[in-house]
């Protein structure tokens, strides 16, 4: 999906930057718009930047990929100090798989490198449905009615399979027991080999231990304690494990919406993992396990749903940003909230259910009354087959509404 984008950024700026996890194609997506690759991560060809970047970055052919950038940090420097002395656009691309403020150095791609998050195949490219409009601008236009299911629509079992067919292209099209398998080492490589890019001091044992305790949390308000209670780690060291798998771009945290119209909002962040297939794979469960525990197939329902609203964030014209929101002691909770321009939202809900029933809708309904105009609409996303108007601005829609 973010093709267009860098043929659009490209066209201006000399240097842009694709981020997002280990093994979700931005290598294969940048190549397509480059001469020159540099795989950085590959020592017979990090050799002469890690000796002097200027130097070899001079002598190459542009458009120059730099992959996986964070291996050698002093090629940024270079790229600046390239764009700062040639404006030209279209002259590099970086990629990388931990957040851009690596190691805490100073950032000196301001204003001089874009960046474009890239989290994973959503089922919308799989499906070859990119030209559809992008499910927020759908909302944000009033354009409800055009929401869209296929003649045969997934049912729960069909939702929990695309979820646990995972983001990650190279896992796409396994059979469940190799994909299982993949996954596995996808966990190992990064509890091993990729935290060493940012810090080869921690224990990968304990580490596993916070990970599978954030799979068994995903998509939940959950304290720092019982986190850290579940791990049997100190705050100390879950302080470092999180910070750890959110620059390794694994897990993330959806920050709490608030207004000054609404009272006793809390303001903790819902934790997620960023991959359904992650929580499968980490705690070890099946499609039969899911559909047998409710809890869970919530929280991974969730979970995928913000999985896709994720990928196709980056190209939407309205620009949504991605929140929750809830008041203590749970009197009213929205699971997710996509905040437009000037304070404008819409609501989603998503459950495990194939008919919606009236009541399931009233959280939306407060939220609408709450806030007025500034409601733009609410979705309760469910597992049946039909788009059914709830109430004025409120729809119960299928889950495969974000891509049909």
């Amino acid at each position: 999906m973010v093709d267009p984008i860098i043929d659009e950024l490209f066209r201006t700026l000399p240097a842009i930057m694709l981020v997002g996890p280990r093994a979700t194609g931005k290598t294969t997506t940048a190549v397509r718009h480059v001469k020159t690759v540099v795989r950085l991560d590959r020592d017979r060809e990090n050799a002469a930047f890690l000796a002097d970047p200027d130097a070899a970055l001079g002598r190459l052919a542009e458009p120059v990929l730099l992959d996986e950038w964070q291996i050698v940090p002093d090629v940024l420097g270079a790229v600046k100090r390239a764009v700062d002395g040639d404006h030209r656009p279209g002259r590099f691309i970086l990629t990388g798989s931990v957040w851009s403020d690596f190691g805490g150095r100073t950032w000196p791609g301001t204003g001089r490198v874009v960046r474009i998050d890239m989290m994973g195949l959503a089922v919308k490219e799989l499906e070859r449905n990119t030209r559809r409009p992008a499910f927020a601008d759908l909302l944000a236009q009033g354009r409800v009615r055009e929401l869209a299911t296929p003649a045969q629509p997934p049912d729960l079992a069909d939702y929990v399979d695309l979820a646990l067919r995972s983001g990650f292209p190279e896992a796409q099209w396994m059979p469940p027991s190799v994909r299982a398998r993949w996954l596995d080492s996808y966990i190992e490589q990064t509890l091993t080999r990729d935290i060493e890019t940012l810090d080869g001091r921690r224990d990968p044992v304990r580490l596993r231990a916070y990970m599978e305790a954030l799979a068994l949390n995903t998509a939940g308000v959950v304290t720092d304690k019982t986190l850290y209670d579940a791990a049997a780690v100190n705050a100390r060291t879950g302080e470092a494990y999180e910070r750890l798998l959110r620059d390794l771009l694994v897990a993330d945290k959806v920050p709490a919406w608030f207004s000054n119209r609404l009272k006793r909002l809390i303001r903790g962040s819902k934790r997620y993992l960023v991959d359904p297939a992650l929580v499968a794979a980490l705690l070890r469960v099946d499609e039969r396990a899911i559909l047998r525990d409710g809890d869970l197939l919530g929280r991974l329902l969730d979970t995928f749903v913000v999985q896709q609203l994720r990928a196709e964030a980056p190209v939407c014209d309205s620009r949504p940003h991605i929140y929750h929101l809830r008041q203590d002691q749970g009197r009213h909770e929205v699971d997710i909230i996509l905040e437009l321009g000037m304070g404008r939202v819409i609501g989603i809900e998503v459950k495990a259910a194939a008919t919606p029933r009236h009541d399931d809708a009233k959280h939306l309904r407060w939220l609408r009354d709450e806030l007025g105009d500034r409601f733009v609409a609410g979705v309760m996303l469910h597992t049946g087959p039909r788009v059914i108007e709830m109430d004025e601005r409120i729809v119960a829609a299928p889950i495969c509404v974000l891509w049909s």
